[in-house]
């Protein structure tokens, strides 16, 4: 019998930028392996890794707020292929998995997870119905990469 060939996933396209070094940041195939639990069509994506005085400009930009954050979302695109950026603040997502008492690894993963979310259209700031959907789905993706809950 001859062994099954695997299912083909659909195409993704990543692009990782560690502009002050990578010392930290998750690696590509941590992240690769991140966005398909998340996102599970074809998708151009790009995600950066800044340091503090980059996060805190571009939330200032582009959401209004003053400080730096640890996830930006921007989506371009969602059909007929999935297409944004993702932008993480690598000292403040340390900070929150410090202070939070959860491994690096994990809270990366889980800010991966809900910022692919956000390019596919969730969003927990308008409506609670849709938060709680965000959450739930956040929590589950997790589950099956083997990270705990991150809100519990």
């Amino acid at each position: 019998m001859a062994p099954r060939a695997k299912p083909r996933l659909p195409e993704l396209r990543l692009a990782v930028q560690y502009p002050g070094g990578q010392r930290g940041a998750p690696t590509r195939p941590q992240l690769r392996r991140w966005v398909r639990a998340a996102c599970a069509g074809p998708a151009e994506v790009t995600i950066r890794f800044v340091c503090s005085e980059e996060g805190q400009r571009l939330n200032r930009d582009y959401r209004g707020s003053d400080q730096a954050t640890n996830v930006l979302s921007f989506p371009y695109a969602a059909d007929p292929r999935l297409s944004g950026d993702l932008v993480l603040c690598l000292p403040v997502v340390e900070r929150e998995a410090q202070d939070q008492g959860k491994s690096p690894e994990a809270h990366f993963a889980h800010l991966i997870v809900h910022g692919m979310l956000h390019l596919q259209g969730y969003d927990h700031d308008t409506d609670n119905d849709d938060a709680e959907r965000m959450e739930a789905m956040e929590r589950e993706i997790l589950r099956v990469l083997g990270y705990p809950d991150p809100y519990g």
